[in-house]
């Protein structure tokens, strides 16, 4: 199924949380909903949910008008929305049916996903005495236990150690590989590229960059020059006002072209008689943000 998003907006008064945003979701991809706080993400998500009307514009669903009682919409909140003093597999059962689920389509989905996020002998335990990090977990149960056409995930990774975070991406990648549609919205850039080909990215309700995320990067404009982080070198660039910013993996400079950057090698080995390495690297997810968001 293909979401399509046209001209949306929504208003609050003289306020636009949305203006204009249109898109297209093909089946089995994944979006990344960027920007910082504020941008209008939340209220994107609250129309997608139904949660909010539009001011003006429309939504699809494989061409027809999208109504979110409609698509089964699976959806991961950024805070936590469990009962702390239920019972895991209480809540789990009511939010089941809830999405229309029979009770033996929710017990057996329930015993699968406590198993898959290797939580079972939580399945008795109250909410509330999970840490941050399990009650993540049990929200993802919630999200994905009626089988979603559509899954909606803000900041899916919080609250969650490497090696949840990877049992995480594990599982999205599984979902993305039954051919769902994903939306997924994280301040976490190095996460959204991981998974996303497309990209959206808001700016005080505006559409700043939308579309395929190789091609974005393609239209940034600029690669980074990788140099070590040397004395010599940091010399180099001062000496000839050449722009530079040091990070952990060693002196970045932004260059429009491959000749522009071997300028700038020639010219450093020439002054400092050597290069031991170097990397000439596509601009990242977090580069295109930067510079768009900001």
């Amino acid at each position: 199924m293909t979401l399509e998003v046209k001209q949306l907006s929504k208003s609050f008064g003289e306020t636009n949380a949305v203006n204009q945003l249109s898109l297209n979701l093909p089946t089995g991809r994944v979006l990344g909903l960027l920007g910082r706080n504020g941008a209008g993400k939340t209220t994107t998500i609250k129309m997608l949910l139904g949660l909010l009307t539009p001011t003006s514009g429309e939504m699809t669903w494989n061409g027809t008008t999208f109504h979110s009682s409609k698509v089964k919409i699976g959806y991961l909140p950024e805070e936590r929305g469990l009962y702390t003093k239920s019972k895991v597999v209480d809540q789990l059962r009511y939010f089941g049916k809830l999405e229309g689920m029979s009770q033996k389509e929710v017990d057996e989905a329930i015993t699968y996903w406590l198993e898959r996020l290797e939580i079972p002998h939580y399945r008795h335990k109250k909410a509330g005495e999970l840490s941050k990090g399990n009650q993540q977990k049990i929200q993802l149960i919630v999200t994905l236990l009626h089988n979603p056409e559509l899954i909606i995930l803000d900041e899916p990774f919080s609250g969650l150690d490497p090696v949840n975070a990877e049992l995480m991406a594990s599982i999205i990648t599984e979902e993305i590989n039954k051919g769902k549609t994903i939306v997924l919205s994280s301040h976490r850039m190095d996460q959204v590229e991981a998974f996303c080909e497309y990209v959206c990215i808001l700016k005080n309700g505006d559409v700043v960059a939308e579309g395929n995320l190789n091609k974005l990067k393609e239209e940034y404009g600029y690669r980074n020059l990788i140099v070590e982080d040397t004395e010599p070198i940091k010399s180099v660039l001062n000496t000839n006002q050449i722009d530079f910013e040091r990070k952990q993996q060693g002196i970045y400079v932004k260059v429009k072209t491959e000749e522009e950057a071997f300028t700038i090698l020639n010219l450093i080995k020439s002054e400092t008689g050597s290069i031991r390495k170097f990397q000439l690297l596509e601009p990242t997810l977090n580069d295109i943000f930067i510079e768009r968001a900001r």
